[in-house]
């Protein structure tokens, strides 16, 4: 092996690598080069590898965090031990015991596997001191919340919903409105998308899965009325008009901000109080990214120097002068915080098992928030996304960051753990995008095209051993979106942690294109029939993503024709594997549906997916209600209407619809 990719690999880099296609693959050494120095570890010489390799060795040497599962010793190496022959170990609650550092060869251990509380604890280690995490074995299941049920529940995009008053897009109220509807329905969770701050001065970033920071909310999805104040009125129309929304939205969360009671601000200050610096810091990148937006300033980095640094003298005295502004996004941090528990409260105090699903996005903006607040917990220069395979012959660049994970581990995991809690605080489970991230990340150097990346590999064990720790403190199930080129012997090792994977209906077929039985379904993952980057169970039985292919030029196939066929034989298939399993009404005899009728499909569908072993079904509402559109398209901007599209009516009017309602009794009754 090279010098070079001696390097890389100790770096986490992964010089070979399979493509989606199982092909193997080896990154070119220049391009090695490009991401190895992104990281921080220059290699355009000998001498450059050399000391970034010992610079590398040093770090790893450096690490003070160690996780155990729950009855484990703990393992140290002679560089962690040196001369102490005896440990020292502080537990979460502050009590501390005295532990044998036990040699055998040149194997050290500490006998903690009798020690039965998980958490977060300290060891010291002479002058060493390290974080060790001992944690229970798996998540909390599906089954220890509701023994002996298997439950279903739906999927909603939150700007989708629409009110009870005519307002242009969704938010947490509505949320609260739409939970207790499918909860009457029998539904025990809702999976709502990212509700993550965006950036609320500019309109054109609405993208949920581009967020300016994880830790915080986005203030545009805040009720007024929680403090006595008017939502903004809206456009009514089947799309969101974003550019006029948002400057509503805002403009009533700035009289509901004028209008705030003594009690109201006494709430605020405690929770200021409470919240700390990181509050602090997002309240006043919100007032100076707004400020300075205005004279076209993107995002951190295009503003003046002397404002890059958040405790710097410029920073603060803009936080003095505008003192005003800063309490106006900390009291909309407070009113979307106490706007989403209520939806969490409406959900289970409507009966709801889990309620909320939060979604937890893959990464977040380099010119957001807690990049300028926290630029050290992310990774510099790269951005993430995936290699060329058969969706994206050319790759993808998200145009987004995430944590780097060095600044994961010599933090002892800080800001992972943080955007977990932030993640979990209001709500009964949690979605992980694109949890392949946790064993690798496709990184791609600025200014380079997706193909001259690599995989960046992650702390796996670490992350999945807290995972499990913050799942239990939080009574939470956890969900992995596990879908694309999945590392060989992931799922198994994610299955092991009861880490929820997802089974989708248009992906569940064998090699020969054949549905897959439902009770084969793999039981560790949740049964749903869509996501909102697919077409919908009606969209695809009429041939609507096909219609968007062909008229946006992004189809595979060699002609339209092609396309029409090959989906007219799928129609076939879907609708025996629906015969096959029960899903029918009427059984086996009830003859396919024509292309226009894809009302008994739908139904059919849900009853499919309900009938699987697995714990937790799911149902976009776009499948709940029957409608043809998908949320979002993939690879595209504004050539789709992503993230505009709206729900016919208010989801508790649409959810009285007879058919509705028959689909909802078809599914419940298929969990049973």
């Amino acid at each position: 092996m090279s010098p070079l990719a001696t390097l890389a690999e100790a770096a986490g880099l992964q010089v070979d690598w399979d493509d989606a296609e199982g092909k193997p693959k080896r990154v070119e050494d220049e391009h090695l080069a490009r991401v190895l120095v992104a990281l921080g570890y220059p290699a355009d010489s000998e001498a450059e590898i050399a000391a970034s390799l010992a610079h590398v060795q040093e770090e790893e040497r450096a690490a003070t965090f160690l996780s155990i599962d729950v009855g484990e010793d703990l393992l140290l190496t002679a560089d962690q031990v040196g001369e102490a022959c005896d440990a020292e170990l502080t537990l979460e609650d502050g009590t501390s015991q005295t532990l044998p550092v036990e040699q055998d060869g040149l194997q050290f251990a500490l006998p903690t596997a009798a020690i039965t509380q998980t958490g977060y604890h300290r060891v010291t280690l002479g002058t060493r001191e390290f974080t060790l995490a001992i944690a229970p074995r798996r998540c909390l299941t599906v089954s220890d919340i509701a023994p002996d049920r298997k439950l279903w529940g739906a999927a909603a995009q939150i700007p989708s919903l629409r009110d009870r008053d005519d307002t242009g897009f969704g938010g947490f109220g509505t949320l609260a409105d739409a939970a207790r509807a499918l909860a009457e329905q029998g539904a025990d969770a809702l999976a709502i998308s990212p509700a993550h701050a965006l950036f609320p001065a500019d309109v054109t970033r609405f993208s949920p899965y581009a967020p300016s920071s994880r830790l915080f909310l986005n203030i545009l999805y805040a009720d007024p009325r929680l403090v006595g104040a008017d939502p903004a009125p809206g456009e009514t129309g089947e799309l969101i008009d974003w550019d006029q929304a948002i400057p509503a939205r805002l403009a009533a969360l700035r009289t509901a901000f004028e209008v705030r009671s003594d009690a109201v601000k006494q709430q605020v200050t405690a929770y200021r109080a409470k919240g700390g610096p990181e509050l602090e810091h997002h309240a006043i990148f919100d007032a100076l990214h707004a400020h300075f937006f205005e004279s076209g300033a993107r995002g951190w980095q295009g503003w003046p120097a002397e404002y890059h640094d958040p405790d710097g003298e410029a920073v603060q005295r803009f936080a003095a002068e505008h003192a005003e502004e800063v309490e106006f996004f900390l009291f909309a941090q407070w009113l979307a915080k106490a706007s989403l528990d209520a939806a969490q409260q409406a959900a289970t105090g409507a009966g709801m098992a889990i309620g909320l699903i939060s979604d937890l996005a893959v990464g977040m903006d380099s010119g957001g928030s807690h990049a300028w607040s926290r630029p050290d917990d992310l990774l510099q220069g790269l951005s993430i996304g995936a290699p060329p395979d058969l969706l994206g012959p050319q790759g993808q660049d998200w145009g987004i960051t995430s944590f780097a994970p060095l600044a994961l581990r010599r933090t002892d995991f800080a800001a992972f753990i943080g955007t977990l809690r932030a993640a979990l605080d209001h709500a009964g489970g949690i979605r992980i995008d694109h949890i392949l991230g946790l064993r690798r990340l496709w990184v791609i150097p600025h200014g380079s095209p997706s193909p001259e990346g690599a995989y960046l590999t992650y702390p796996l064990d670490d992350m999945l051993r807290i995972l499990a720790i913050e799942s239990h403190r939080a009574q939470a199930i956890v969900v992995g979106e596990d879908l694309g080129t999945v590392p060989e012997g992931l799922r198994p090792r994610l299955a092991a942690r009861a880490v929820y994977g997802m089974n989708v209906l248009f992906f569940e077929r064998d090699e020969k294109g054949t549905f897959t039985p439902p009770a084969e379904w793999r039981a560790e993952a949740l049964a749903m029939t869509g996501t909102h980057d697919l077409p919908t169970v009606s969209g695809w039985w009429h041939g609507r993503d096909i219609d968007w292919s062909w008229k946006l030029g992004r189809s595979g196939a060699d002609s339209e024709d092609e396309d029409r066929l090959q989906r007219q034989e799928d129609r076939g298939k879907l609708w025996q594997a629906l015969q096959q399993s029960g899903a029918v009404s009427g059984g086996t005899e009830v003859r396919q549906p024509d292309t226009h009728d894809a009302w008994p499909v739908i139904e059919a569908a849900a009853a499919h997916v309900g009938s699987t072993p697995c714990e937790l079904a799911i149902l976009p509402l776009e499948d709940l209600l029957g409608l043809q559109e998908q949320p979002n398209l993939p690879g595209t901007t504004d050539e789709h209407p992503n993230w505009r599209r709206r729900l016919p009516a208010p989801l508790p009017e649409m959810l009285q619809r007879e058919e509705v309602q028959r689909r909802a009794r078809r599914i419940t009754q298929a969990r049973k």
